[in-house]
């Protein structure tokens, strides 16, 4: 502003509610409860519905809490007890939605792993959280990782699932039953949890790793009440179709160790008594078949899942007429090709915005809200949300100015985990500051515009430039190293690395560099270009400056299509 004083919204409703007063029922209260009372819902209501289905599997929500109850149960009697953090090292399968539920049901704390870390952020993260225990399935992938991580963690008990228990499909390994390996599957022939007190709304239910800002991820504090707050916004909004309680069927190819998927997916899916169909991983092919032959109502995916489905042959003559919802989330859909998406399966997309540390509801754009590059949309109900100074998060900003997006609500995380610097400077007066750059318009409708930390979001993975950078180094041939984020026309964005080498140093090619990383990234991290330069960008104090090569690539980019022409 001008004036520079401190901007005040009007008095009354926030303008969308005044704009679009029938998106939402916006004066309902919130079901905030804990996660054992959110499947109980559908366990009273819908006992003998599918609850889930994976491969030629069904399981049908009586046997599912039956299921959960036994666990439970063989997990406290394991020694694993409230108050604690065990690991979840899984891809998707039964296992994880049935040991998520068993854990969080005596009070225990989940902390995800996803199935593309590194070694040395699986280390990482098992000491961070102080897991005690390490749930993971006996699939070349994952067991030999995890029985690897108790030579860094000799008191971490692993506890293994057999895949073959689901019809599995790839070779699974063999092990042994040691003093700290056991097996997960006698453990459901326990006698049922029935332990003296159950978690609260305000326990911590999840650790959920973001990636860090110096190289190392942090985890944040999301509670119970957190995680079922953000479904209870998901239902309060009633712009769009849906299913009936009880007569959806949910897809879920998206990873359930990202908060995306375990909530918007799978806890929305249990709360409406849906039936979760889940895969393994995702394959165009797979999930065109499922949506026609088991006629689902609703798909889930981030834009490079929207990109494959849409590239593949014939795609206008397939029959999605059975989908209700179409949602796109992780990182934002390019603006082209979502209308192609929209002309395929013959509806809007419902787009959103949400982070981690709001587990994840954030923003959705309603359906007569006109489609721009940028939308975000709407707070869901009982959000609020805000545009604040870059140079003073308590000053509100006006309408159509940019600035940081701030957010506050019952879904809204508690903090870092052991990292009160991080969680002291990313809240001003109990609003959570996002470090996304946006601005709101009169009516409300909220668009980014940049982000405020040089993250890359590649396939709906949070990737930081400077954990890359920070494994680039350990090359030994490496002088200096600038990694950034460039389009990419599959992912959204992929990282390129910019290296200086020490002197009489052959350049290593991407290749060479792809291979070096591949035992210190995840996959998803791992830089797809590489330019070799003789120096670097840097300030007159010599500090590297990526924004110089970000501006680069930028000038690269837009005169691609003229030399074209």
């Amino acid at each position: 502003m001008a004036t520079g004083a401190r901007s005040k919204r009007k008095a009354g409703a926030p303008p969308w509610r005044r704009h679009f007063p029938d998106v939402a029922r916006w004066d309902e209260p919130l079901e905030i409860s804990t996660l054992a009372g959110l499947l109980s819902h559908s366990l009273r209501d819908f006992p003998d519905r599918p609850a889930l289905t994976f491969r030629a599997t069904t399981i049908a929500y009586r046997e599912f809490g039956g299921m959960v109850d036994r666990l439970a149960g063989g997990f406290h009697r394991l020694g694993v007890h409230r108050g604690q953090t065990v690991a979840l090292y899984l891809p998707n399968t039964p296992w994880h939605p049935l040991c998520f539920f068993a854990l969080t049901k005596i009070g225990v704390r989940v902390a995800h792993i996803s199935a593309l870390d590194a070694p040395r952020e699986i280390e990482h993260k098992i000491r961070d959280s102080g897991a005690v225990a390490l749930i993971t399935t006996n699939l070349p992938g994952l067991l030999p990782q995890a029985i690897a991580a108790v030579a860094h963690a000799p008191r971490l008990q692993v506890i293994v699932g057999d895949d073959a228990r689901w019809g599995g499909l790839s070779p699974a390994i063999p092990f042994e039953v040691t003093e700290n390996v056991h097996q997960l599957d006698p453990l459901l022939r326990s006698e049922p949890y029935s332990g003296p007190e159950e978690p609260s709304p305000d326990d911590v239910a999840l650790l959920q790793y973001t990636g860090g800002t110096t190289g190392l991820p942090k985890a944040a504090v999301i509670t119970h009440g957190n995680l079922t707050a953000a479904v209870s916004m998901y239902r309060l909004w009633t712009d769009g179709a849906r299913p009936q309680p009880g007569e959806g069927r949910s897809l879920c190819v998206l990873p359930l160790f990202h908060i995306y998927a375990l909530t918007t997916v799978m806890l929305q899916a249990i709360r409406e008594g849906a039936e979760l169909i889940l895969h393994a991983r995702f394959d165009a092919t797979h999930v065109i078949e499922d949506i026609e032959k088991r006629r689902v109502t609703g798909f889930a995916g981030v834009p490079t899942m929207w990109i494959a489905i849409a590239n593949q042959p014939d795609i206008e003559k397939r029959d999605f007429s059975s989908l209700l919802i179409c949602a796109s989330g992780g990182a934002p859909m390019p603006f082209e090709m979502e209308n192609r998406v929209v002309r395929i399966v013959g509806q809007r997309l419902r787009i959103g915005w949400g982070m981690t540390e709001t587990a994840p509801a954030g923003t959705r754009v309603p359906t007569r809200a006109s489609a721009r590059a940028g939308l975000i949309g709407i707070p869901f109900p009982h959000v609020d949300m805000r545009i604040v100074s870059l140079d003073d998060p308590r000053r509100e900003l006006g309408p159509d100015e940019a600035g940081e997006i701030a957010i506050r609500g019952a879904n809204v995380f508690r903090g870092y985990w052991n990292n009160e610097d991080e969680t002291r400077s990313s809240f001003a007066d109990g609003w959570f500051l996002t470090g996304d750059i946006g601005a709101m318009d009169a009516k409300g409708l909220f668009r980014i515009l940049d982000r405020k930390k040089n993250m890359i979001i590649s396939s709906g993975f949070n990737v930081y430039p400077t954990a890359i950078e920070n494994a680039i180094y350990e090359h030994p041939d490496v002088r200096e190293t600038i990694v950034i984020g460039v389009p990419d026309a599959y992912r959204g964005q992929a990282a390129k690395a910019f290296i200086s080498l020490k002197a009489g140093a052959q350049p290593p090619s991407l290749e060479e560099l792809q291979t070096f990383l591949s035992t210190r990234l995840g996959r998803h991290e791992i830089p797809t270009a590489l330019e070799i330069r003789e120096e670097l960008p840097r300030s007159p104090a010599g500090k590297l400056l990526a924004k110089v090569l970000i501006e680069e690539e930028r000038s690269l980019a837009a005169d691609r299509p003229r030399q074209a022409s």
